[in-house]
């Protein structure tokens, strides 16, 4: 058999895989990536549902502003020209309704504090110490991977002094010590659903780095998140290196001398593969588990592998509506939906293992697409995304099922429907007489489509016990096998691309900052989804169009 040879295979085409793929191929090397779905992305993938785009694991990014990290990151991977984004509502990037109790998030770090301090007089010293206290933090965590002088080194730990301090503590105990008003503790740890852990788990500089990413706003790509994806993947192939979709990797080659190192990969198909290093985008448990095998592994590591914990996993209705969502009060920013009370006991009800219970879920994520990227509305017909985090035990009867579903499975789903729209008319009242299409997404999806260890949303729980040092690192015990992804550096779109970054450094020896660079020549456009005066006329042109389809089709 011949033996192909790369210079790197990465399995999964996530954000991370793609982003090391693309510093790599950049210093030269010919890499490939595989993915075992059709389309690659991973969770930033895009499908069609009777010719509607959803998106399952991109609802906005934040830092796209020109000099910010997440746009530096597209600019020195240059893809930042061919991305296109909406600034989502500026005065409500997220809607909290908690309850009765209503709050919009401003796009502003001194307007989220005056509007916090109005609404709660008594707590505005309060506020303003414990936000200031969040930013500082994720800047501090920001600067780590940027150390480059001996004195750098150095003085790090008086310039990380605030993560140090409170590196260690739970974002309940923290934000505890610094504000007494049970709603506005609420308000402000909402966007724990952008890490799915409840406060008593979450760790305090992971829930601060979330809150900085959108201090200034929530971005939506043009495109869904595919067009991140369609951006990413071009690029690679301009570098002379490309993707192989529709390829699963059955195990991890390793030589059969007593060092065990990672050789190159063995295909479902009986394909065999060959390179000078192995990057996995997997989760850890996929990887170590399932493509190397616990034969092949340390007993520290197993004995890692055996306590880590993984995220939560979700339900996604995917709607079709012919409706207009904005005279139901809907916009471009997204809803928090919440039952009133403390967030953690909220959480575990979430996570009970019987989720028929109840006529409607304690919580719920609502995000119209059509009204984030205006472009994708045919003039009648609107997008909605709904998700709710649930534990997978809920579903782990069917996690052995072939792809022809049980009757009891559909059974199942079908009842999960029902309380998910039940839940989703609290947001949008008459929806179902609306539906055009719907269908649900559940954790059996997730691990189909994905590949995910337990169908879980974020990787590894985001607890103090599993990030930070604590986390599973780059590179592997295994010689030449390298990690990236949600379970490694960051999860979502930006740090599961920083991740991949981070992985190519450690590679070739360069430091993140030196192959991330900004660039004056790559810049990201970014229009507002709520005014459309300041649109191209090529933009224009591809709504109009849009509509125009639509109209064809209603006439014939």
């Amino acid at each position: 058999m011949k033996k192909t040879q790369f210079d790197t295979i990465i399995i999964g085409s996530g954000a991370g895989g793609l982003s090391a793929a693309l510093c790599l191929a950049k210093e030269g090397q010919k890499v490939l990536v595989l993915e075992q779905h059709d389309v690659p992305g991973g969770w930033c993938h895009s499908f069609y549902l009777n010719g509607h785009r959803f998106t399952p694991g991109v609802h906005y990014v934040g830092l796209l502003d020109k000099g910010q990290s997440t746009s530096q990151l597209y600019e020195g991977l240059g893809i930042a020209n061919d991305l296109v984004f909406f600034r989502m509502n500026p005065k409500a990037y997220e809607h909290c309704w908690i309850g009765n109790e209503r709050f919009d998030y401003p796009a502003n770090f001194d307007d989220l504090v005056n509007n916090l301090s109005e609404k709660f007089p008594n707590e505005k010293k309060g506020i303003l110490k414990y936000l200031t206290l969040v930013r500082e933090v994720s800047r501090q965590i920001q600067l780590i991977p940027k150390i480059k002088t001996f004195w750098e080194q150095i003085t790090i730990p008086f310039r990380t002094k605030d993560m140090g301090k409170y590196g260690l503590f739970s974002l309940k105990r923290v934000i505890d010590w610094h504000l007494k008003d049970p709603l506005l503790k609420n308000i402000l740890n909402i966007q724990f659903g952008d890490h799915g852990l409840a406060p008593a788990k979450a760790s305090f500089p992971l829930h601060s780095a979330v809150m900085d990413h959108y201090f200034n706003g929530g971005f939506y790509p043009m495109g869904g998140g595919g067009a991140i994806i369609k951006a990413m993947t071009n690029e690679l192939k301009r570098q002379g290196s490309k993707v192989r979709t529709s390829t699963a990797v059955d195990k991890i080659l390793l030589s059969k001398d007593k060092k065990k190192r990672a050789i190159g990969v063995l295909l479902e198909n009986g394909e065999q593969l060959f390179a000078d290093r192995i990057i996995s985008n997997a989760d850890p448990g996929i990887t170590y588990q399932k493509l190397i095998g616990r034969e092949n592994l340390s007993r520290k590591l197993i004995k890692k592998l055996v306590k880590t914990k993984y995220s939560c996993t979700s339900l996604m209705l995917f709607l079709t509506v012919d409706m207009d969502i904005r005279n139901a009060g809907i916009d471009s920013g997204n809803v928090w939906l919440m039952a009133d009370g403390d967030m953690d006991d909220v959480y575990e009800t979430m996570l009970q293992t019987d989720i028929t219970k109840g006529e409607v879920f304690k919580g719920m994520f609502v995000s119209c697409t059509t009204l984030k990227d205006p472009v994708s509305f045919d003039g009648k017909h609107h997008t909605i995304e709904a998700i709710t985090y649930i534990s997978y035990e809920a579903f782990r009867q069917y996690e052995n099922e072939e792809s022809q579903r049980s009757e009891d499975y559909l059974k199942f789903k079908s009842i999960l429907t029902t309380k998910m729209l039940n839940t989703l008319e609290k947001v949008i009242p008459e929806i179902r007489n609306h539906i055009v299409h719907h269908e649900l997404g559940t954790p059996i999806t997730n691990q189909h489509y994905v590949n995910t260890t337990d169908g879980s949303v974020y990787g590894t729980e985001k607890s103090i016990k599993h990030i930070g040092p604590f986390s599973f690192k780059a590179k592997s015990e295994i010689e030449n096998l390298y990690l990236c992804g949600a379970s490694i550096a960051a999860h979502g779109i930006a740090g599961a691309s920083y991740s991949g970054v981070q992985t190519a450094g450690e590679i070739l020896g360069m430091r993140q900052d030196e192959l991330i660079q900004g660039d004056p020549l790559q810049n990201v456009q970014i229009f507002d989804a709520e005014d459309d005066s300041h649109y191209p006329d090529w933009m224009l042109k591809k709504i109009e169009i849009r509509k125009a389809r639509l109209a064809s089709s209603l006439s014939i």
